[in-house]
């Protein structure tokens, strides 16, 4: 066991120094700051502000998050409502992905609460309907998976604020 052995704190050992007199720091006052015109201070500013304002936004395609189509993708799922539930399935976590290709497929990822829920066979085509209708989407195909199961740890904030689950 060494003398600085973090297991066993009565053993470990610190090195000091002794020091007679540290000098201070020299004070700032507001006699010492530098004159400055506002036209100077305005420039100032500029010169701090000239790259952040002549950055221009990034692109965003319409088919990644941000995008016209993606974001009409999903603004069409939430208008589709659970039957038993009275939350849209985007927001009950039924949607696990919506990928958009540059050509205008979409391919939604989705599951149901459980597989014998009521609308089991007629959800599907209703989202792949809705989803169609969105403008720019050429086509639209809904894969339904039951991998991983749905639970409600899926479920939004706000779909948990309206079933008074928080």
């Amino acid at each position: 066991m060494s003398d600085n052995d973090p297991q066993n704190p009565a053993e470990v050992k610190f090195a000091v120094e002794e020091v007679e007199a540290v000098s201070a720091p020299k004070r700032a006052f507001v006699e010492d700051a530098v004159e400055e015109t506002p036209a100077e201070k305005l420039e100032r500013k500029r010169d701090y502000l000239e790259g952040f304002l002549a950055a221009k936004p990034e692109a965003v395609s319409s088919g990644e998050p941000g995008g016209d189509i993606y974001e009409g993708v999903i603004a069409a799922l939430k208008e589709i409502f659970d039957p038993e539930i009275p939350v849209n399935i985007y927001d009950l976590g039924l949607i696990y992905g919506v990928d958009v290709s540059d050509d205008g497929h979409v391919d939604v990822t989705m599951t149901l609460t459980t597989p014998h829920c009521p609308v089991a066979e007629s959800m599907p085509g209703e989202v792949e309907l809705r989803v169609s209708a969105v403008p720019g989407v050429r086509e639209a195909d809904v894969n339904l998976v039951w991998d991983p199961a749905w639970d409600p740890a899926k479920m939004s904030d706000e779909a948990k604020l309206e079933l008074g689950m928080l």
